[in-house]
This record gives C-alpha cells, structure tokens and sequence, in this order.
C-alpha cells in the first residue's frame, strides 16, 4: 500500500524544500544532531511529518517554533516555501531579542583593524628572540 504524497512528506526532504536548510545533507546532519524536534519528540531524517506538526529547530544560536501548513517534496522559490509553514509570533520576537544582543556583543569587542607596521612586527620578532 503506497502512502499518498501529499497527505506526508519526509522531514529533510521537507526541510530542504522549505528552504530551512540549503540541503537536505545538512537538514539531515541537524535532525540526527537532535536540532530537530516534531511534537516535542526526538526525529529521523526519514520521519514521515503532516500539516499541522509542531517543529522546533536550532539553528545556531536561534530557535525557530513552526507549524507545518503544507507539503512539498520539491524546492520553489521563497515566497511557496514560506507558504509551507507559520512561525509563532514568540518564536520571531525571542529570535529579534537575540539578533539584537548579539550584535550589540559584537560592536563591544574592539578590533585593532591596522596590521602591525614592518617596524612592530621587526620588535616583536626581537622580542620573542630575546625570550627564547
């Protein structure tokens, strides 16, 4: 007995046509790492997902809480593959908090954007010399 397609799809397949990942390896590569959550339990690549499954994914530092809407099985443009999915309002408000932060960390760190002159770099070899 075959499965109707459109009734499931595989969970890197869907994933991947999503446009959550870039390709269904790394989509696989994340679910088998346990990034990947479908109501509230552990998956496989090869998982079978319907439309109204709740996935919560990790990517990075971020967290994403979707709906799954519909299926695919092949990768459209962005606007079909948005239409796949509904993220929860909290999901994108936690995900904007911490974009924020983040980047406010980032501009913190101070950076020396010169490369030592010849002369600095001359001292410093002397000195690692002098050391040794």
């Amino acid at each position: 007995m075959e499965k109707n397609p459109c009734t499931e799809a595989r969970l890197d397949k869907w994933l991947w046509a999503a446009r959550i990942f870039k390709t269904r390896q790394l989509a696989a590569k994340a679910i088998s790492g346990g990034h990947v959550v479908v109501n509230n339990g552990r998956a496989k690549p090869a998982r079978m997902i319907r439309a109204g499954d709740e996935l919560r994914i990790r990517k990075g530092p971020y967290i994403y809480e979707l709906t799954v809407l519909a299926l695919s099985h092949r990768r459209g443009s962005a606007t079909v593959a948005k239409s796949l999915y509904s993220e929860s309002e909290s999901s994108q408000v936690d995900r904007d908090r911490l974009a924020k932060e983040l980047k406010t960390q980032a501009s913190q760190i101070l950076y020396d954007p010169k490369k030592p002159s010849k002369r600095a770099r001359r001292q410093t070899r002397l000195w690692k010399r002098e050391k040794f």
